[in-house]
């Protein structure tokens, strides 16, 4: 199985930026789709954004479309989420997830692989 290790999270204000960093190691990464959930305290773990695993075709939430953007970079074993116009809404900890195949799916148990999880705090 892959390691996943997510950098990027931290405390910032309304209406500001961050850009979230995913790294695999262990596995073809290449090879599967990826997607980023968050889950704030008391709330269900929900999907953010996913990619394909070419990148070819992505998913955003709506509550995020137009601010959020996920990207992959498979020479790097990395994928991104650009974050702007954050809102206090926004604040939980976001995980990155790798799928079983090469197409995303919707459900968290999809997912057999997932990093640890960064804060992302945003301040009203």
């Amino acid at each position: 199985q892959a390691q996943l290790v997510e950098s990027g999270g931290g405390l910032v204000q309304a209406g500001g930026s961050l850009r979230l960093s995913c790294s695999a190691a262990g596995r073809a990464f290449r090879n599967y789709a990826m997607a980023w959930f968050r889950q704030a305290p008391g709330k269900e773990r929900e999907l953010v954004a996913a990619i394909s695993w070419s990148g070819d075709s992505t998913f955003h939430a709506n509550s995020v479309k137009g601010r959020f953007t996920i990207s992959r970079d498979n020479a790097k074993n990395t994928i991104h989420l650009q974050m702007n116009s954050l809102k206090p809404e926004d604040t939980a900890v976001y995980y990155c997830a790798a799928d079983s195949s090469h197409s995303y799916h919707y459900a968290p148990s999809a997912y057999n692989n997932w990093g640890q999880g960064t804060q992302v705090t945003v301040s009203s």
